[in-house]
């Protein structure tokens, strides 16, 4: 039986750990080559060589727009293609209102907004030429809806929801699908600090972070459990496989149903 991503090249940004680690696992259980992003050499290094030959680390800050291109071109230059980029770094926030800062506007937009921006002008800049690829971008339900993440966070995912459609009304006529996928009650390290922070603690001590927001978040969403970063992964497989060929332009939801919890006034 063909896999789905049978010899897909892929880009995944923050693949050490959360979201981006399942999804790496799940892309080259399916057959593609990916190449996994990311700040932490130790981490990455040891998860490419646990992943195979299919899965390749390059070190990069996604804040840098030098850096994302340089991944693009380590596609170019040692597999000839690019299939996939998914833009999936990123870190949480609790910024406000009446006392953000300058400092934090400029860290937090360059992250989430700045790196998709990025992410997509070189995806794009080798797929034109091939007249195919799959560009996926992280949201989040907090660009939907009020009161689902900070500040400045919740501006972002929007953000980055909404340029998600401008590029693929822009390159959709090039061959190339850009969707976004918006996970809520998600358990990933992102709730106490991000992976960078995450990776200060000791294994178990994630581990009993994990089962306790696990809990949490299964009384937040009408399914009685917490989403993990295997489903986002899964949603990212449909996507970039043939059998979302003809969706383009979408914010695909990953969330239990919590987003129709809230309207826009909670």
């Amino acid at each position: 039986m063909t896999k789905r991503l049978e010899g897909k090249v892929t880009i995944i940004t923050g693949a050490t750990s959360g979201i981006g680690e399942a999804t790496a696992r799940r892309f080259i259980e399916e057959g593609a080559t990916v190449i996994l992003a990311g700040r932490t050499e130790d981490k990455g290094e040891a998860l490419a060589k646990e992943l195979g030959s299919n899965a390749l680390f390059q070190r990069a800050d996604i804040m840098v727009e030098a850096d994302i291109a340089a991944l693009v071109d380590a596609a170019m230059e040692k597999f000839g293609r690019l299939d996939c980029m998914f833009n999936n770094a990123g870190a949480g926030d609790r910024t406000q209102l009446d006392t953000v800062t300058e400092e934090e506007f400029t860290n937090v937009m360059r992250l989430l907004t700045g790196s998709v921006v990025f992410g997509i002008k070189h995806a794009a800049r080798v797929m034109k030429p091939q007249g195919s690829g799959c560009i996926l971008n992280n949201s989040s339900i907090a660009g939907h809806r009020l009161g689902q993440g900070g500040y400045l966070y919740s501006g972002a995912k929007a953000a980055v929801s909404h340029l998600t459609r401008l590029a693929g009304v822009e390159l959709g006529a090039q061959g190339i699908r850009v969707n976004a996928i918006s996970p809520g009650a998600v358990a990933t390290p992102i709730f106490w600090g991000g992976s960078a922070r995450a990776n200060t603690l000791s294994d178990l001590e994630n581990d009993a972070k994990m089962a306790k927001l696990e809990k949490n978040l299964a009384k937040a969403t009408p399914l009685p459990r917490a989403g993990l970063a295997l489903d986002i992964a899964n949603a990212a497989v449909f996507l970039a496989s043939d059998e979302g060929s003809f969706i383009n332009c979408h914010d695909l939801v990953v969330d239990g149903g919590r987003i129709s919890m809230f309207n826009e006034k909670s």
